[in-house]
């Protein structure tokens, strides 16, 4: 379980790391959900697998759709879509699938682990829920939300458009 939670914590690093310097908006989106999913196994190793699934199922999954909106924001031309099957190539997206299939590998072990955490199978209520995520989790969902605004904002810097400015000279008629 260490082990698991050393490395996870590293490919959320290096991924938020790959997010920060990297000047393509989508290859910078694909590598923060690769940071998502890292941070979903780090919270599950310590024993939050509800945490761990929200952090999937909300971050990682509106990020998501987050990419997909840009995507409909942007004015494809065809210059654009032949630039979109270069980025295609392997050298594209090795980096993102590799740090997900390490991701992947150890939610295996951790799945197949004979120490794996106890999970309580009894209902939840949301009271219970609500004191979970924002009592000892706080920060978690905090550190989250930062993430999310932070990605709103800058899709809406990338999405804006700059205003044009039209000069309109006004002939005046001497009657």
């Amino acid at each position: 379980m260490e082990l698991t939670f050393y490395v996870a914590s590293a490919i959320a690093i290096l991924a938020t790391i790959m997010v920060i310097t990297n000047y393509n908006m989508i290859h910078a989106l694909l590598y923060l959900v690769v940071s998502f999913l890292a941070v979903a196994v780090v919270f599950f190793t310590l024993g939050a697998p509800f945490m761990a699934a929200l952090e999937v199922i909300i971050y990682a999954g509106a990020i998501v759709v987050l990419i997909i909106f840009v995507i409909m924001m942007l004015n494809l031309t065809n210059e654009d879509v032949q630039q979109e099957k270069t980025w295609l190539r392997p050298k594209t997206w090795i980096g993102p699938a590799l740090l997900s299939l390490v991701l992947l590998a150890e939610l295996a072990y951790l799945v197949i682990a004979e120490d794996m955490p106890t999970i309580n199978n009894q209902p939840v209520d949301a009271r219970e829920v609500g004191l979970a995520l924002y009592g000892p989790y706080l920060l978690g969902v905090q550190l989250c939300g930062m993430l999310l605004m932070a990605g709103i904002v800058g899709a809406y810097h990338l999405g804006r458009q700059k205003k044009k400015v039209v000069h309109r000279f006004l002939e005046r008629s001497e009657i």
